[in-house]
């Protein structure tokens, strides 16, 4: 739960620079760092624990839409609206004057494809564990009853993102050969993806979040919604277990 911060004399806000550098910080405990994260990137992970993470990190991908049209709803901002949409196609996908995208969502059940699951036992959620679900539910029900300025906020795990997308792109085509290489596509589409919305969502947090009482706020919103990929680690480490090198 978090704490509410009660600022101190003397307390003056940081600098726009300081501010950043102390989100920024708050990446030492993305769930990169996660020990069954670190099984799945160095190798270690068998075909049923990737199978697992697939099928349950879908469920995640399939709430960033709902999560990111529960920002709209309740920001007033049209130019942000206008900016914020884009979150919604790149998932959801979209078909218009000709142009295509399938979007992430379908990205991901190609994925999960690849690692050998078919395409209902991904999307029925069959394999979703309760502490994944209780996680991601508690993130989009932020994005529902919160200010959507602290939404956005939320969204900047997004700053740690592109690290543990080139991390998969780097080493599961030699560790994990048996992935057909189309099912990554998803992590070479964030990539890029991810760097654009950081920019867009830092800039509104920066410009919001200007008390030191505010600010303080931002880091503990950062660190509910990185405790929400954690939680959603430990819960399938404890479905999926360690290989016994990690444990």
């Amino acid at each position: 739960m978090m704490t509410e911060f009660r600022p101190g004399p003397g307390d003056s806000p940081w600098s726009a620079d300081e501010f950043e550098k102390r989100l920024r910080e708050q990446g030492k405990a993305y769930h990169i760092h996660h020990p069954f994260n670190i099984m799945l990137n160095t190798g270690k992970a068998n075909q049923s624990q990737i199978q697992g993470w697939v099928a349950n990190r879908f469920y995640y991908q399939v709430a960033i839409p709902i999560k990111d049209a529960a920002v709209m709803s309740n920001c007033t901002d049209r130019d942000v609206r206008r900016e914020w949409v884009q979150r919604i196609l790149d998932h959801d996908g979209y078909e218009m004057n000709g142009v295509k995208d399938e979007g992430g969502i379908e990205a991901w059940i190609r994925l999960g494809e690849a690692v050998g699951l078919s395409r209902e036992e991904v999307t029925d959620l069959r394999h979703v564990s309760p502490g994944v679900r209780f996680a991601v539910d508690a993130y989009i029900n932020f994005a529902r009853t919160r200010p959507w300025q602290e939404s956005v906020c939320a969204s900047l795990t997004e700053l740690f993102a592109p690290a543990i997308h080139k991390q998969r792109l780097a080493t599961w085509p030699e560790q994990y050969p048996w992935i057909e290489s189309e099912g990554l596509q998803y992590f070479r589409n964030r990539v890029s993806q991810a760097r654009r919305d950081v920019e867009h969502g830092l800039s509104v947090t920066l410009d919001y979040f200007k008390t030191r009482e505010q600010q303080e706020r931002a880091l503990e919103i950062l660190k509910f919604k990185l405790d929400v990929l954690w939680m959603m680690n430990d819960a399938m480490e404890t479905r999926y277990g360690l290989e016994q090198s990690l444990s």
